[in-house]
């Protein structure tokens, strides 16, 4: 059957989340097609991987019969998630925009799941697989906007995702989202609603060609 791998890095909970819910929709459409399918769910918020340290990096670059103790148990867990990612027929990310880059605990968890020789090199072992991220921020820097040089979350999964991993990246951009509760933005509360119905409609379209093509 159908696995979906769904990463979630928001520290905001869902309802409140921008991210959540465009995820939650993608999630929602992909069971709908795939009822008896199986959802690997990582909620890095509610439950943060250690950041890789000397003992889990170094344990990716020599013989697994040489590991210490500590070693193993660090890379188990590298092991356990690069099978999840192997696993996976399609991952969706969310990957809010905190201070102009991704949250900290998204980037433990690349730096855990990016393995030399395995999931990344010369031929990544889930090389292909089509990843949604879902990169939601609370002003807008797309091209031509005053902030567009600060834009560091697609720019930088784009290339650790594709260029490491080997996933087929497309991205789903929900955007000015701190419109809402900041009064300085209350003229673009419509574009945010309609960035938001955006977001929403491309994550069921997304999720739902993913689906029948896993099908097919």
């Amino acid at each position: 059957m159908a696995t979906l791998l769904l990463i979630d890095s928001s520290v905001s909970p869902e309802g409140v989340s921008a991210s959540r819910a465009v995820t939650a929709a993608f999630r929602r459409t992909w069971e709908e097609q795939h009822p008896g399918g199986t959802v690997i769910h990582r909620d890095l918020a509610a439950e943060p991987l250690p950041h890789l340290d000397g003992v889990a990096a170094s344990a990716g670059f020599s013989d697994p019969a040489t590991h210490t103790p500590e070693q193993q148990t660090a890379f188990a867990l590298r092991t356990k998630l690069a099978e999840e990612i192997e696993q996976a027929d399609a991952i969706v990310i969310g990957a809010p925009m905190y201070n102009f880059t991704i949250p900290s605990t998204l980037k433990a968890w690349l730096d855990q799941t990016i393995i030399m020789g395995r999931t990344a090199g010369a031929e990544p072992s889930a090389k292909g697989t089509p990843a949604v991220v879902v990169a939601s921020r609370g002003g807008s820097y797309a091209p031509g906007t005053p902030r567009e040089d600060f834009e560091y979350v697609q720019n930088y999964l784009e290339s650790v995702l594709t260029g490491g991993l080997g996933f087929k990246v497309d991205f789903i951009v929900p955007e000015l989202t701190m419109a809402p509760s900041n009064p300085a933005m209350a003229e673009l509360i419509p574009l945010f609603e309609e960035s938001r119905e955006k977001a929403q409609q491309e994550a069921a379209t997304k999720a739902k060609e993913l689906a029948e093509r896993v099908a097919a």
